[in-house]
């Protein structure tokens, strides 16, 4: 059983609070939210943003795990680049910079962007990190605060499916085996302190 389950509303509240604690004694503060397909983490993270900028007047910097993730197999390769490429760097108080990933030319990269999907970040406020593998061993270490987002396998897959309106159906089974396969390694879940369902 978790340690920390919270409704949705509750830990927006929740969280919400320990991060107004953290923006005012750490210059750059990581938060994590991993949970399975189709969890809510995108919402939560969005409106959790929000609600610092309502009442911390900065906007915090947040990072999507779908920019990262080479392709459909890369959940492991997604968590990786991002503990190498962004958590480590910032958590040393040193820049990062990544290159996201071009769903439809299969590569990193943004052609049709000056930088080429090339992103940089100097720290000095708020990071929110949101997605399927965000939550690893290695991230956990460099995390002030790490969010797991839990719901049954029929709201997930339901809202997987209505967020691209069937277009990516298909890529359920796969992305469900390699999130099988990470969390049983990683411990995501159990690595996290707070629980939400949703």
């Amino acid at each position: 059983m978790p340690r920390n389950l919270l409704s949705y509303e509750d830990a927006l509240v929740s969280v919400h609070s320990k991060l107004e604690v953290l923006i005012n004694t750490k210059n750059t503060a990581i938060v994590l939210i991993d949970g399975r397909a189709g969890s809510g983490k995108s919402r939560f993270a969005g409106e959790l943003a929000e609600l610092i900028f309502q009442s911390e007047k900065q906007l915090p910097k947040l990072i999507h795990m779908d920019d990262l993730y080479p392709g459909w197999d890369g959940l492991r390769a997604g968590s990786s680049y991002l503990n190498r490429s962004i958590l480590r760097p910032i958590s040393k108080g040193k820049p990062a910079d990544w290159q996201v990933w071009d769903w439809q030319l299969g590569a990193r990269g943004m052609a049709s962007e000056p930088a080429n999907g090339w992103r940089s970040f100097e720290g000095g406020n708020l990071v929110i990190v949101e997605g399927c593998g965000s939550v690893s061993l290695a991230s956990s270490e460099l995390a002030d605060l790490t969010i797991w987002m839990e719901s049954d396998s029929s709201q997930r897959k339901s809202r997987f499916s209505a967020r691209d309106h069937g277009q990516f159906d298909s890529y359920w089974g796969t992305w469900s085996i390699q999130e099988d396969e990470f969390y049983e390694e990683e411990q995501s879940g159990k690595l996290c302190e707070i629980w939400v369902q949703n």
